[in-house]
């Protein structure tokens, strides 16, 4: 595989995942209050839990596409562009 391939890769990689949060943000946005009557019904837990659960995930989610896909797609390009 080459530099160039693992480039798109990788860029299509952030595309995809910061998708993924933006969705995870809209839903539980938009339908929170469902999603925790939905889910309080198997794990009783407060709504500030509940968000601070989902507010975490997405911080961590975020971050870990930053490290995984961002950093290596920037480092890709600057070493392709020499």
């Amino acid at each position: 595989m080459n530099l160039e391939i693992l480039q798109s890769v990788l860029g299509w990689c952030v595309v995809m995942n910061m998708g993924l949060l933006f969705i995870w943000f809209l839903i539980v946005t938009v339908a929170g209050d469902f999603i925790y009557k939905f889910h309080s019904r198997w794990y009783p837990m407060s709504r500030e839990t509940f968000s601070a659960i989902h507010y975490a995930g997405m911080a961590y989610s975020k971050m870990m596409v930053f490290v995984f896909n961002v950093v290596p797609y920037i480092a890709l390009c600057i070493v392709t562009a020499n």
